[in-house]
């Protein structure tokens, strides 16, 4: 995967689905000499991908704000040391939440999953049982995720979370393959990450979201301007929690 560099020698990697930002500016950080750096441009704060960075390399990243906030989060990474980093079997990614800010851990862990493709695994590590992040995959990922507790004392817990295939329904069958939260954006930002979220998905795929709001001014915007069919299925009502699939329809005259 190739990104050219702006004028500014920059990373604009918002022209990415988010899967590819993460694993693009990991492989850059793999190659990276010591002390030499990128800055690269996102749509949102990127602190997850700091986590993740930390989590596979250690604590040899430099991640300095150029820019925050709107549309244009501006950061510059630098190897302050070399390092192995962490070479995976059979998960996807590792988040060592030990590197973390607690308050930090749900927008970490749930952001990364969202971009997992299924019947991959992410490994979670800990100093304690994240015992609330459990709780938000049994209430709102049931049936559709594993979780299974690979190490659990002297103070170390050691989780792998699988996102479980969604395919295999039938005719009227598809895959989810995006899961995101809304909450925190902006309402004008959020409107562009649902379109975004629809337009990155085939026909027979979907995605879901989660909202503080019925978000039904969106679904009557979708239906008056799309072109392509699509399924709108509440999951969760409120009162606090709305959160919708939204699934791209095969065309029936398509062979």
């Amino acid at each position: 995967m190739n990104l050219e560099k702006n004028a500014e020698g920059e990373l604009d990697v918002r022209v990415l689905v988010p899967i590819q930002r993460h694993e693009l500016l990991i492989k850059l950080f793999k190659d990276l000499p010591v002390h030499d750096s990128f800055t690269f441009i996102n749509d949102h704060d990127p602190i997850p991908l700091f986590y993740e960075f930390r989590s596979i390399y250690g604590d040899v990243v430099g991640w300095d704000y150029l820019n925050r906030g709107g549309r244009e989060w501006k950061v510059k990474v630098t190897r302050l040391e070399e390092s192995k980093g962490i070479e995976f079997d059979g998960i996807a990614t590792l988040l060592d939440l030990r590197k973390a800010n607690k308050d930090e851990w749900k927008q970490i862990v749930f952001h990364r999953y969202g971009m997992m493709d299924q019947n991959t695994t992410m490994e979670l590590i800990s100093g304690e049982d994240p015992v609330e992040i459990h709780e938000i995959f049994i209430n709102k990922f049931e049936g559709r995720h594993k979780w299974i507790y690979k190490k659990q004392n002297d103070g170390e817990f050691v989780i792998h979370i699988t996102k479980q295939d969604q395919s295999g329904l039938g005719d009227d069958g598809f895959s989810v393959v995006n899961e995101f939260d809304l909450r925190p954006f902006p309402p004008t930002q959020r409107h562009e990450m649902f379109y975004q979220a629809f337009a990155d998905i085939r026909p027979g795929e979907a995605f879901e979201f989660i909202n503080d709001h019925d978000p039904k001014p969106l679904y009557y915007q979708m239906e008056a301007e799309s072109k392509e069919p699509f399924r709108w299925e509440y999951i969760e009502k409120g009162p606090e929690d709305w959160k919708v699939r939204v699934v791209k329809v095969k065309d029936e005259n398509e062979n």
